[in-house]
């Protein structure tokens, strides 16, 4: 099997080691932004980054970057993405220029 992931997968910088493993992910660098936003998860999102990532940047599966940005606040990038937890949104050109977009 060949694993071939898009640039707006967290997997895309993933060393592949043979066909079949993948070897440590090495995580992209996702720069700070004047235009980054303060933003406190609503109930609708609750456990569910990827609409959050679908409503502001059009794809579910940048989900990530919420993760990536906030470290300190959300390890667990589903569990730890609770109503009323205050986070930094990245800037939607920042995400885009991270995917290639």
């Amino acid at each position: 099997m060949n694993y071939n992931y898009s640039k707006d997968s967290f997997m895309y910088n993933a060393e592949k080691i043979s066909d079949i493993f993948l070897g440590v992910n090495n995580l992209p660098a996702l720069q700070k932004s004047i235009k980054d936003e303060v933003y406190i998860i609503g109930h609708g999102y609750d456990e569910r980054p990827d609409l959050l990532a679908h409503s502001i940047y059009g794809k579910s599966s940048v989900w990530w970057v919420f993760a990536l940005r906030n470290p300190d606040i959300i390890q667990d990038p589903i569990r730890d993405f609770k109503a009323g937890t205050e986070i930094i949104l990245p800037a939607v050109e920042s995400v885009q220029k991270l995917i290639g977009g």
